[in-house]
């Protein structure tokens, strides 16, 4: 398995809209490989918030394949195009190879 996280910082109170544009249908869930995506907000009282977007894949081959696809790069010209959001204020992609897994 294969994991891509996604980190991003925005400004206070924007942590509902980031997890609701993640949380609507899309491509990637149509994705051969694809196995879940889950929205996490951190708990945070004031100040900026963060969401960590967790996207599993059966094999790294597999979200490469993604990642090269028309539809995820079409995505990605879209955002360019209307640049970012002002209350976005960092992201970074992080990717994983599961080694180990613990089942109840």
């Amino acid at each position: 398995m294969y994991i891509e996280m996604l980190t991003i910082i925005v400004k206070e109170g924007f942590s509902g809209t980031v997890a609701s544009r993640f949380s609507q249908e899309a491509a990637v869930e149509k994705a051969p490989g694809f196995v879940d995506l889950s929205v996490l907000v951190k708990k945070a009282r004031k100040g900026e918030e963060e969401i960590v977007v967790m996207i599993r894949w059966e094999s790294e081959e597999r979200w490469k394949e993604w990642e090269l696809s028309e539809p995820h790069l079409e995505g990605h010209r879209k955002e360019r195009e209307h640049g970012k959001p002002d209350f976005v204020l960092s992201s970074k992609s992080s990717v994983y190879e599961v080694k180990a897994v613990k089942l109840p």
